[in-house]
């Protein structure tokens, strides 16, 4: 039965993009194409490990048939194959999650080459045939079923889906082919010598045989190879294989070229952009594994999604066997974005997922696949600062997840962390910090917030900015989460400038402050008492501060608190917290305090003195990027206090 459907409206909107793409590289569909193949292929060889049945009757192979008459172009392989619903699933609607997110970032990318390189990080590559075909025909059996499925569209809009026969499993994709129009990018890809130069730069790592029947025109020779005098010529045709299907990662460091290395990144992570960093070792002795990754140069778009659905991105083989392309267990969370290949020579070809999370080789292959990935950041902070500044800018927030994950590399990652800081635009490593500590300084200093200009201009910094001491300016939502959980880095432990007392400089000041704080509090207890009773249950403590040299309060929270941000990042993920009450803090030296001193000795039972507690409390908030609980009210004590300013 023959189906038509519609594309929705984000489809169409893509596939209009593929149609009038102004891409120069259009050599990139026969590259997806091969890459669909591959994993096709790979899939089931993997599923035939558990299900012996859906083995190919022949040899895992990918072909392609040109046919220079009826200008078309198909790729053919006998893997898994798709059932009708996996076709309209997979292939009927485009790129589910990513959609809208792709067209908005192609439409704001004003560089073809970067608008290239989204293609196959959004998982659009099986339309970019609509670059080079007028219609597209796919032909698919799902290994295991007996019917198959045609897929059929012209890019107008609309698809076909109706039953259809196919000898054995797998997936054939025909591409009628446009008019060849070399000036903008359009070569003929019918013509053998095209199609095996793009196989030669694209795909020649692939692990299958691309193959392909190429005709030639022969004539019989004599013994010295001399044609015979009246031989007639004959066409021969012959299949042959266009890739050299050698594994890279097998392949001595010396014979493969650069372009290679990354040709084979663009493979396995659909990435068209260079990758950053490449990591490459041979692991030997009781456990032997090799491995090839990758760091990308930009983030993917989905690298701060957590849901089940999100891919990573190292591929497991066993002795060369492809097993799975989301191996999790390799690499920690914290590691995600890093692409590439590890192939075991010890893990069982029968592996499962199951089995690789109770595996103890595995376990021990995270770890040390881990310690490589680690080091090889390590090398590039110390030997190319520049191109680990670009790392960080990318995938620094993901990296801090790690520092309380992972308890064994914690000071590691530490030590990779860069973060902004009072003393400077550029971002700071935890090591050069601790170099530039001021004589008596005995802890590293930091100050949360949601964004970093805010962050700046918090009261709490008061103190510092007038000693010059260097605080850590940390505006990731990570942030509150591993400040919350380690206590130090080397020697020095980390000590937020919002919590605590507050006392700046060296052991033998910060007593001289304490004392001095302590008795300008029994002068002024008796008013400390009537603005914490104005404030009731809303502060824990009102107390002077050696903190604040400008301003007149600020809120600080008790040692073990949560912090605000924390407690607002809890509810927002829906878990019970208690809510925090903070300590307020006032300027001993403000004028706002010596006038309300004075006013509490002449009128002690004044109700001014409530309603300078309710604003000394919503300023301390406002400061700090929060917003009185009565917005209204604080709005008209403000208008209150301003009328009788002005007489």
């Amino acid at each position: 039965m023959s189906e038509r459907f519609e594309f929705k409206t984000e489809a169409r909107q893509l596939l209009d993009l593929m149609i009038h793409s102004v891409y120069s590289n259009k050599d990139i569909f026969l590259r997806e194409l091969i890459s669909n193949a591959s994993d096709a292929l790979d899939k089931r060889r993997f599923e035939a490990l558990k299900s012996p049945e859906l083995q190919a009757a022949t040899e895992p192979h990918i072909r392609i048939d040109a046919d220079p008459a009826a200008r078309t172009l198909s790729v053919s392989d006998n893997g898994i194959g798709m059932g009708r619903d996996e076709v309209r699933e997979l292939i009927g609607t485009i790129a589910k999650s990513g959609t809208q997110e792709f067209l908005k970032v192609l439409r704001e990318s004003k560089d073809a080459a970067a608008s290239e390189a989204l293609i196959g990080q959004f998982g659009v590559g099986f339309y970019s045939t609509f670059m080079v075909a007028d219609r597209v025909t796919l032909l698919t059996r799902r290994a295991g079923e007996e019917t198959a499925t045609r897929w059929e569209s012209a890019g107008d809009g609309y698809y076909t889906l109706e039953d259809a026969a196919r000898d054995e499993a797998g997936t054939t994709v025909t591409l009628h082919l446009k008019p060849v129009d070399e000036e903008d990018g359009l070569k003929d890809y019918t013509q053998e010598w095209v199609i095996r130069q793009v196989v030669r730069q694209y795909s020649d790592f692939v692990a299958h045989p691309i193959r392909m029947d190429i005709e030639r025109t022969e004539v019989e020779r004599d013994e010295e190879g001399k044609p015979k005098p009246g031989a007639e010529e004959r066409k021969v045709v012959t299949t042959e294989t266009l890739n050299s299907m050698k594994a890279i990662w097998l392949r001595d460091k010396a014979e493969v070229t650069e372009e290679e290395y990354n040709e084979f990144y663009r493979h396995v992570s659909h990435d068209w952009a260079e990758p950053l960093l490449r990591i490459q070792a041979k692991i030997e002795g009781t456990l032997e594994y090799r491995l090839l990754l990758y760091i990308p140069s930009k983030a993917p778009f989905d690298l701060m999604l957590r849901q089940e659905g999100v891919r990573h991105g190292v591929h497991l083989y066993v002795k060369r066997v492809f097993i799975m392309d989301d191996c999790r267990e390799l690499l920690p969370e914290y590691l995600r974005f890093v692409r590439g290949v590890v192939d075991s020579e010890d893990l069982p070809l029968n592996i499962s997922r199951e089995i690789l999370q109770q595996n103890r080789q595995i376990q021990r292959m995270s770890k040390g696949v881990t310690g490589k990935v680690l080091s090889a950041l390590r090398d590039t902070a110390e030997k190319e600062p520049e191109k680990y500044a670009k790392f960080w800018a990318e995938f620094g927030r993901v990296l801090k997840e790690g520092v309380f994950q992972d308890q064994e590399n914690q000071q590691e990652l530490l030590g990779l962390a860069r973060f902004q800081s009072t003393a400077g635009d550029a971002p700071v490593s935890l090591d050069e910090y601790i170099a530039r500590m001021k004589p008596g300084q005995t802890h590293i200093y930091y100050l949360t917030g949601e964004s970093r200009a805010r962050i700046a201009r918090s009261p709490h910094l008061e103190a510092f900015r007038a000693k010059e001491w260097e605080v850590l300016l940390l505006d990731d939502p990570v942030d509150e989460v591993w400040t919350d959980a380690v206590e130090k880095y080397k020697d020095f432990a980390f000590q937020s400038a919002a919590r605590g007392a507050g006392e700046v400089g060296t052991e033998e000041e910060r007593k001289a402050a304490e004392e001095a704080r302590k008795d300008r509090e029994k002068e002024h207890g008796s008013l400390l008492e009537m603005l914490k009773g104005a404030l009731g249950d809303r502060v824990k403590e009102v107390r002077l501060s050696s903190r604040l040299t400008e301003s007149a309060a600020c809120l600080v929270t008790d040692e073990g608190d949560l912090s605000p941000q924390l407690e607002k990042m809890f509810k927002a993920m829906g878990q019970a917290v208690p809510d925090v009450k903070r300590i307020l803090e006032l300027n001993p030296g403000h004028p706002v305090m010596a006038a309300l001193q004075r006013l509490h000795e002449t009128n002690p039972g004044s109700s001014v003195i409530g309603e300078y507690a309710e604003l000394l409390y919503g300023q301390a908030l406002i400061a700090e990027g929060g917003q009185p609980t009565d917005p209204a009210g604080f709005a008209r004590l403000v208008a209150g206090l301003m009328v009788r300013a002005a007489g």
